[in-house]
């Protein structure tokens, strides 16, 4: 019971906050349309003032702004699942800025020493108590290994999980209750929706799955001249620490300080498009948070160059072989005009059904298309196009794709980013390249030989598991016939066990009666 009235303090000052910001009823929208009731208790709890006019962030973005560091990291996750909160809710929650006061740099100190076990000399020659960064759920500190290596240490925020905890145990009590008396809500699966977010917040909660990202990523570029990602410190890096290389550059948020230091913004701008499209594409792991201030301009190991150096691997995305197939064909598509390319990639992949009209849904594809043939690329956006391609097919009952969606965020973000670099790119120009190399390596002659191959090579080698499989089928079956045939025993020796108790009992009542 002290529990239950805990968590319902806990959200009532949580739903004072979101309804002073009049954000209330958009969280509220998750579990589907509101009863008039719940718009005139908003009107009471409104307290807030007008918003200015020229106000770039929403309603919900200032309240989670408001609770603080676990709502921030909340509403990213959040962001990351559009399936869950919706496109619209998705893409307004990515606008979440990640900067919190920072935390004392001898708390850091204290946490770095328990989760090394060594005294903070034993670790670095020297080390900055003053954090140059401080987000929702970590502050990064400046500091010289022992060996003179230049490093940057992103240390957990104290106490962040326990709130997190708090949050989200809440949350999944409120869920609870919904579930139990709305049939609209149930449907809706609200306990699934905080257990899911809260899984995703989990592994951001661990600084090694974030290093693990980065060294993923690493590999992955190791041949792009034009992006790199820095080194990380395994032995200095644990749960609540992680170490990497310090970035010697200048942070994207610092135009003026760039173009003084003579840097190509063109090159950089393009290399940050096809850096993305190559992640995308080629790998299937890619870089989902990519605003300004996790982008530097730096110079490559001999002096020269233009190089993108990224940092913070918390929010990754990740496309399945598939999937990259059809987002090459559809980017192709558009490129081309070749509108019957891009419908029968939705239908092959699944994401259309197949009850649907093939040459309806190809007239809805050449109604986004047709508009921008024409226009000058550089004034077209692949992410919104991207967008206005998912709101189309969701009329086909086209089930909502996260991976997609998440993709589609991460390019409009990264053509904001180039844009503001060089407002000249061409967006189109500089994917091109990346997109035609792909369906020349993948969907070329030699390319559907490998295809085949492989599965011809995949086939061969799950038929040792597929006689396992078999063998371990007809092992069971003789278990159960078997295990029938005893039981049919055991059936019939009873019954003749019983038959002849009766005729015993019988024959021994009738020679009782006849001495009798």
């Amino acid at each position: 019971m002290l529990k239950s009235f805990s968590h319902m303090a806990h959200l009532l000052r949580i739903g004072f906050v979101l309804s002073r910001h009049d954000a209330l009823m958009d969280i509220m929208s998750l579990f589907g349309k509101q009863p008039k009731s719940l718009s005139r208790l908003r009107k009471l709890l409104k307290f807030r003032k007008k918003p200015a006019p020229d106000k770039e962030s929403s309603n919900l973005v200032e309240a989670f702004q408001s609770l603080g560091p676990s709502f921030i990291k909340i509403g990213q996750a959040m962001a990351t699942r559009p399936d869950i909160v919706g496109p619209d809710m998705a893409l307004d929650l990515m606008r979440l800025q990640d900067r919190v006061p920072p935390f004392p740099g001898k708390q850091a100190i204290q946490i770095i020493e328990q989760e090394l076990d060594a005294p903070l000399n034993k670790l670095f020659s020297a080390f900055d108590e003053t954090p140059v960064a401080a987000a929702s759920i970590a502050q990064v500190h400046l500091a010289t290994t022992t060996d003179g290596q230049a490093v940057a240490v992103k240390v957990l925020r104290p106490g962040i999980e326990k709130a997190f905890a708090r949050d989200l145990e809440s949350f999944l009590w409120l869920a609870r209750i919904v579930e139990r008396f709305s049939s609209r809500a149930r449907r809706l699966r609200p306990m699934s929706v905080v257990e899911t977010i809260s899984e995703t917040i989990a592994l951001e909660m661990d600084l090694r799955f974030e290093a693990a990202a980065a060294s993923e990523l690493q590999d992955n570029s190791r041949d792009n001249p034009n992006y790199a990602v820095p080194d990380v410190n395994w032995d200095l890096t644990s749960r609540r620490i992680l170490c990497t290389g310090l970035v010697r550059g200048i942070s994207f948020s610092r135009k003026a300080e760039i173009i003084a230091a003579g840097y190509d913004m063109k090159q950089l701008a393009e290399g940050l498009i096809q850096s993305f499209l190559t992640q995308a594409l080629n790998d299937g792991f890619f870089h989902a948070d990519l605003h300004q201030g996790n982008l530097f301009a730096c110079r490559d190991e001999a002096g020269g160059g233009n190089r993108i150096t990224a940092i913070d691997f918390g929010i990754m995305g990740r496309i399945d072989r598939k999937t990259r197939r059809c987002l090459a064909e559809i980017l192709y598509g558009f490129i081309t005009q070749d509108y019957d390319l891009i419908a029968r990639a939705h239908f092959d992949i699944g994401y259309v059904p197949p009850d649907q009209s093939l040459d309806k849904f190809k007239q809805a594809i050449r109604a986004i298309g047709a508009p921008i043939v024409g226009k000058p690329v550089a004034e077209i956006s692949v992410g919104k196009l991207l967008a206005q391609l998912f709101e189309t097919t969701a009329t086909f009952n086209m089930q909502t794709q996260p991976q997609l969606i998440l993709l589609q965020k991460t390019m409009v973000t990264a053509e904001g980013v180039a844009l503001g670099l060089y407002p000249e790119i061409n967006m189109w120009e500089s994917a091109r390249p990346i997109i035609e190399k792909w369906m020349c390596d993948n969907l070329g002659p030699g390319a559907r030989l490998r295809d085949m191959a492989e599965t011809v090579t995949d086939s061969l080698n799950r038929i040792p598991k597929i006689l396992d499989d078999i063998e371990s089928l007809a092992a069971a079956a003789r278990t159960i016939e078997q295990a029938k045939t005893r039981r049919r025993s055991s059936l019939r020796l009873f019954l003749y066990g019983l038959g002849g108790g009766i005729i015993g009992s019988l024959a021994l009542y009738g020679l009782y009666g006849f001495i009798n």
